[in-house]
């Protein structure tokens, strides 16, 4: 029996660097599909895992991460898809990989869980970086196309068949998920 975990990557993020505004515009078409995902893993009782850049804020409290990229690229994405407190999980990474340098696979394996859905951004960087290293864990993933977003389209469908191809994720639509 599988046992997944629903994986939200660095959506609070303040786009505040090269190709920031590019991506809040693609990361505000992939919130709804994220939120209907998140509903359904809470309506079967499944973990939903928030990991985000730390931004210096070492304490691990969303509220201040939050509170510190709020901004006007950022603000109604991170109103949107914020964590909900004493229900969602949440750790802070201090690089790329949502795995390197976190708790995350010790909090995975207390969960019990095998199978992964990653979502969030940036789909050609943090998504893949932790869907290569859940993969070298030897997590099952899923990784809906329509969940994760790139500075653009092409670097977003390359890391999205590098996903599927190399480490055999399955990335049909977030609505199309055997859950």
């Amino acid at each position: 029996m599988t046992k997944t975990a629903l994986l939200i990557i660095d959506m609070i993020n303040d786009f505040n660097f090269d190709a920031g505004e590019a991506l809040a515009d693609h990361t505000k078409k992939i919130i709804d599909p994220i939120l209907q995902l998140k509903k359904k893993f809470n309506e079967k009782g499944l973990p939903v895992i928030y990991i985000n850049d730390h931004y210096n804020l070492w304490q691990a409290d969303f509220e201040k991460i939050m509170e510190f990229c709020c901004n006007k690229k950022s603000e109604d994405i991170i109103n949107e898809i914020s964590p909900e407190k004493d229900k969602d999980y949440f750790l802070i990474k201090p690089k790329h990989s949502a795995f390197y340098g976190t708790a995350l696979n010790t909090l995975l394996q207390q969960l019990d869980v095998d199978t992964l859905i990653l979502t969030g951004i940036a789909g050609n960087i943090c998504v893949l970086f932790t869907a290569n290293d859940a993969y070298m864990r030897e997590y099952n993933l899923m990784i809906p196309a329509d969940c994760i977003a790139s500075n653009n389209d092409e670097d977003n469908e390359y890391a999205l068949t590098m996903m599927k191809n190399v480490l055999s994720a399955e990335t049909k639509p977030a609505n199309e998920l055997d859950l």
